[in-house]
């Protein structure tokens, strides 16, 4: 099969899409470079579509790279003939194309291979034939050398018959369909370790079993780390019974001597090979399924919150709240360059509250604060509670905001070439500080994997976490563009086309030059090519420069174009950005070319209405109730402000302002079904929940969505 069938096959995009997709992948664009400026050639394909492209292409070509060495091992044997290795050419699956190499597979001194060296095949076919019924006299004439007698020669034929069955891809198909549809997961607590304290948080599954295919990937997840950390063991269960005699009815086709050998090659085939074998299978692609929708909810909540609101440009005071060791102050100017820091003491057990009061005041004034922020870890609480006692000179907003993955960050080699001279303390309240002005810039610089918003992301395949991780971020990053003359590496890093190390330079240069004047500057930076310039510069935004198009989405390419509609209607370019009443007379007809065509004319023509215009919301102020300040405060019914912080395909988390989350079942989040729970809720998002039950052994709180939401 080739490429372009395969990935339409899968997806339902027209052939000419998916054709130009690939060529233009093939020619190392990005997919947020092609989602945006490249919309006639796609179809005007979005970029999940072309990530399903992407997807289907890298498995195509791995399917294709174990065909090769497939075939390569086979023809290294002596048997590969012109009819296997179609076969193998059309195969469309890694397990269809697996189950046909089994036979020629070299492994470890099997049963089957001991008793054909023991000259017992000849007897195994003459047991598979089923014509005779002297089996036990014809086993007689394979007695000797290592065959001591006929129930060792049947026993031999018996395991050479067991393995024939094994390669047999109609038998293997066969069971797989019904463990597919009949398997059980069940699982026994190890007892042992059943009053481990660690052990208690997996007590659900101590002794379970429910359908495997109905098994939702969250509690497969959990029930494989329970697993993996020694407090149950895994076992998948069917039918035994049945599965024999569908066997049986498929191979045997007599009554005599020979199908009473056949029914013990079966039972054996079966136990010692076939059961294991696909048992093993199963729980891989259980996995793989798992691990797939486990990946998929991270990055619904990765995408929500990087493109979380930000406060914007504004100075900010930022509180790193601490008890004993204090809480650490910075303060930043509207571009996030820190400009002081220094720590106060207004909790136990220094007590200090008043000189901390003092202290915030003359900071507030001395840098002309517009905003606070505040960690959300030990001593938040208190920490606001201080900070809104202040009487200030003017209106300060007051934010509390995640430190999720903050000391991650703090002890980063990013934040020491960042702030050298800083200890973590300092780098940490900073983050904070710039999570709030903008939450995508700051959280670039941390892995991942450590924002807390994932669901069983240790336990996922490593690889398609990142990869899939990446891509959001990348296509985050592009979706708001990227001031040139203030981003960090880590951020430039993300831009289509440029990577870390065209971002370094791209700082370097900015340094040695005082930043850049315009886009078609960018040229200058070492080692960015043409290539690089293509499919990044619509991404980098220069602010104030002389062409008013480098602060816009439309790319440097379609510049002509623009300049085209100012001068057809008699006006400098810098006059018909924004200029509403202009624009609104645009026939975008007249400016069609081969390339070009209305897609990317509406999109140049929406740009030039809001240049560089931000879609993000902006941040809100959020308090949480005062009288909340740790579980035991909990009663039931009670109605209580939250902010949802993670979502899973379980229901979502809600932090209510103590140490404890709250979790929203599925069930509680509608009266009606609920399939997806981005439906109703989203990250970051403010909402009203009721108390339903508090667990304060277990420290769960079980909450549901006030129906007002």
């Amino acid at each position: 099969m080739q490429l372009i069938p395969y990935i339409l096959k899968y997806t339902q995009l027209s052939e000419k899409s998916v054709a130009n997709t690939i060529a233009l992948l093939n020619e190392d664009c990005t997919i947020p470079f092609i989602a945006r400026y490249r919309k006639e050639r796609t179809g005007n394909l979005d970029e999940v579509q072309i990530g399903s492209v992407v997807q289907y292409k890298t498995a195509f070509e791995a399917l294709e790279k174990r065909k090769a060495a497939i075939i390569k091992a086979v023809e290294e044997q002596g048997l590969l003939t012109q009819e296997l290795q179609s076969k193998f050419q059309y195969c469309v699956d890694l397990t269809s194309l697996e189950d046909l190499y089994l036979p020629f597979k070299k492994s470890k001194k099997t049963k089957a291979e001991t008793a054909r060296k023991n000259g017992l095949e000849p007897l195994a076919k003459i047991i598979m034939a089923q014509h005779t019924d002297e089996i036990e006299y014809v086993a007689s004439q394979y007695v000797s050398g290592q065959v001591q007698n006929e129930d060792e020669a049947l026993e031999g034929a018996r395991h050479i018959i067991a393995e024939w069955i094994n390669e047999r891809t109609d038998i293997r198909n066969q069971l797989r369909n019904q463990l597919e549809r009949h398997a059980l997961i069940t699982t026994k607590v190890v007892k042992t370790k059943k009053e481990d304290e660690k052990a208690q948080k997996f007590r659900d599954y101590f002794d379970w079993s429910e359908s495997l295919s109905r098994c939702p990937s969250h509690r497969f997840l959990a029930i494989q780390r329970a697993e993996k950390e020694g407090f149950i063991r895994i076992k998948i269960e069917i039918d035994n019974e049945r599965a024999i005699q569908n066997l049986e009815r498929r191979i045997i086709k007599s009554h005599n001597a020979c199908s009473t050998q056949i029914e013990m090659a079966i039972a054996d085939a079966y136990k010692r090979l076939l059961f294991p074998s696909l048992t093993n299978e199963l729980l891989k692609h259980a996995k793989e399924k798992a691990d797939l929708a486990a990946i998929k909810v991270f990055s619904k909540n990765l995408k929500q919150l990087l493109l979380g609101a930000p406060l914007g440009e504004k100075r900010i005071l930022a509180i790193d709240p601490g008890f004993r060791t204090g809480c650490k102050v910075v303060c930043l100017d509207a571009r996030g360059k820190l400009k002081h820091n220094e720590t106060i003491y207004p909790h136990a057990p220094q007590n200090d509250s008043s000189g901390a009061i003092k202290k915030i005041s003359s900071l507030v004034d001395a840098y002309k604060i517009e905003a606070i922020a505040i960690g959300n870890g030990t001593a938040s609480r208190e920490t606001e509670r201080l900070v809104k006692r202040i009487s200030f000179k003017h209106p300060i907003e007051v934010f509390v905001v995640s430190e999720a993955g903050a000391s991650i960050y703090s002890a980063s080699k990013i934040a020491r070439e960042e702030f050298p001279n800083y200890d973590v303390t300092v780098r940490g309240a900073v983050s904070i500080g710039r999570r709030l002005a903008d939450p995508l810039a700051e959280l670039v610089k941390i892995d991942a994997k450590s924002i807390g918003v994932g669901q069983y992301q240790h336990d996922v395949d490593q690889t398609k976490l990142k990869s899939s991780l990446d891509a959001v971020v990348e296509s985050c990053v592009n979706a708001v563009g990227v001031n040139i003359n203030t981003a960090s590496v880590s951020l430039l890093s993300y831009v289509s086309g440029i990577g870390p190390k065209l971002a370094e330079n791209i700082v370097a240069y900015r340094n040695d030059h005082g930043g850049f004047k315009s886009r078609k500057e960018i040229k200058k930076v070492p080692r960015l090519g043409g290539k690089a310039f293509e499919q990044g510069a619509g991404f980098l935004r220069v602010k104030d420069g002389d062409n008013p198009l480098d602060d816009s989405a439309v790319h440097p390419e379609s510049y002509p174009i623009v300049e085209r509609m100012a001068q057809d209607h008699g006006v400098a370019l810098k006059e018909i950005v924004s200029n509403t009443s202009i624009l609104q007379q645009i026939e975008l007809q007249r400016y069609c070319t081969e390339t070009i065509g209305m897609p990317t004319l509406e999109d140049i023509l929406q740009e030039l209405e809001k240049p560089g215009l931000d879609r993000r919301e902006k941040a809100k102020v959020f308090t949480f109730n005062q009288n909340i300040k740790q579980i035991t405060d909990l009663r039931k019914d009670q109605l209580l402000p939250g902010i949802v912080n993670n979502i899973t395909n379980f229901g979502c988390f809600v932090d209510i302002g103590i140490k404890e989350s709250g979790l929203i079942h599925i069930s509680n989040l509608a009266d009606t079904f609920v399939k997806d729970v981005n439906e109703h809720v989203s990250l970051h998002q403010q909402v009203v929940v009721r108390v339903l039950e508090v667990d304060q052994a277990r420290k769960r709180i079980q909450l549901s969505l006030h129906k007002s939401q």
